[in-house]
């Protein structure tokens, strides 16, 4: 085991993960469908997707727990494609914890080691302990730990092997909301402290946006796309990224021109304006999308007197149809006059009264915000709750 106070990087330089033409089938289904992937040495890397979408299968291949159909994965140039699992140099974390509870919390994390025949374990244990913040529990039983806890002795079992790569396959499901936060922080900061690269897979958007560095967002066994969580944040290359990511409002408009650097489209009757740089189709028929707490409102028909200001987008006419207050922010539905709701999330400053159902606005935002899609993509796709309601209605 490495000095963690001195180098804490196991492994290699440039040992990344990558994944050429992968594919997985199981009979006529394809859960991985010709997927390649490159997971560059010392990332946390997370595969983002709702459930089925391929990316546990993902996992487990790199694991060496499914055989690809087709196609190879390699780690530092060595192809583990066809590895036994206990040969690979990789190791895994559970949902489930999977801990001993017959041994306690120190021969848990030794386990790896004395199977390897290693005999002085207790210096690498005790750093590794302290590592995740359990110097004091050795001597202590699974069953005497918390969810929390016990979790981070299956990451120090884990680590504690020196894997080139550690791949958590939905490590924090199984906690309550409070404890998966602080959990989140804390793998973060395992994961910066030690180097080795995290291939974190959650269907949990905020748990892969505040982990992660880059992001893979899956969809029926194909990456969408791939980025940091800003970039897919800000500038989603499809309506399945922008509705899974966040919450998005997609109004379908016409593009009119280029003024600039942005491109002009018409909305329903109103000029809008998006960044070319910002805009996956550029001609046609689009879907402007913006962010819901990027909107502003202001008091329609006539309401504040205020126009729009330079490199202002704004939609006239909307009424408010639902507030809800949750706490640091008030959530508002805004009908428009074609008859589409739109969501703006407003911040609690008090720097005025909020709206009622009822009051007439109009919704105004910053044009740079503004991003275009084809819109030949399904406007509700890869929105949840969209999808629960809609299934809902059908039964």
């Amino acid at each position: 085991m490495p000095d963690l106070d001195r180098d804490p990087v196991p492994g290699h330089a440039g040992a990344d993960l990558t994944l050429t033409s992968v594919t997985k089938r199981f009979g006529s289904f394809t859960a991985v469908d010709d997927l390649d992937l490159v997971v560059e040495q010392g990332r946390f890397f997370a595969l983002l997707g709702p459930s089925g979408c391929g990316k546990t299968t993902t996992l487990r291949m790199v694991a060496g727990l499914e055989e690809p159909t087709r196609g190879t994965i390699t780690i530092a140039g060595k192809d583990i494609s066809r590895l036994k699992p206990y040969k690979r140099p990789v190791n895994t974390v559970f949902q489930s914890y999977a801990l001993f509870p017959h041994l306690d919390i120190f021969e848990n994390v030794a386990f790896g080691l004395r199977r390897r025949g290693v005999k002085d374990v207790a210096g690498q244990v005790g750093r590794m302990l302290e590592l995740v913040e359990l110097g004091g529990f050795g001597k202590r039983r699974p069953g005497q730990l918390s969810g929390g806890q016990q979790q981070r002795v299956a990451l120090a079992r884990a680590l504690i092997n020196r894997p080139q790569v550690l791949l958590l396959d939905e490590p924090l499901g199984a906690l309550d909301l409070k404890l998966r936060r602080q959990m989140q922080i804390e793998l973060k900061r395992i994961q910066t402290e030690v180097g080795i690269t995290f291939v974190h897979v959650t269907h949990d958007q905020e748990e892969a946006m505040t982990m992660a560095d880059t992001i893979a967002v899956m969809n029926h066994g194909v990456i969408e796309q791939l980025g940091s969580p800003g970039e897919l944040y800000d500038s989603p290359a499809t309506t399945f990224v922008s509705n899974f990511l966040g919450q998005s409002n997609l109004v379908k408009a016409e593009v009119v021109g280029r003024d600039a650097q942005d491109v002009l489209v018409d909305a329903h009757g109103s000029r809008l304006a998006a960044p070319a740089v910002r805009a996956r189709r550029t001609s046609g028929t689009v879907w402007a999308g913006v962010r819901p707490e990027k909107v502003h409102l202001t008091g329609g028909a006539g309401g504040d007197g205020s126009a729009p200001g330079p490199g202002a987008n704004h939609l006239t006419g909307g009424t408010v149809s639902d507030v809800s207050f949750i706490g640091v922010s008030t959530q508002y539905l805004v009908r428009m006059p074609w008859g589409q709701e739109l969501t703006v999330f407003e911040q609690n400053s008090g720097a005025r009264d909020s709206f009622r159902v009822g009051d007439r606005v109009d919704l105004r935002w910053t044009s740079e915000h503004t991003f275009l899609l084809d819109a030949d993509q399904d406007a509700h796709a890869g929105d949840e709750s969209y999808a629960a309601l809609t299934e809902g209605a059908a039964t």
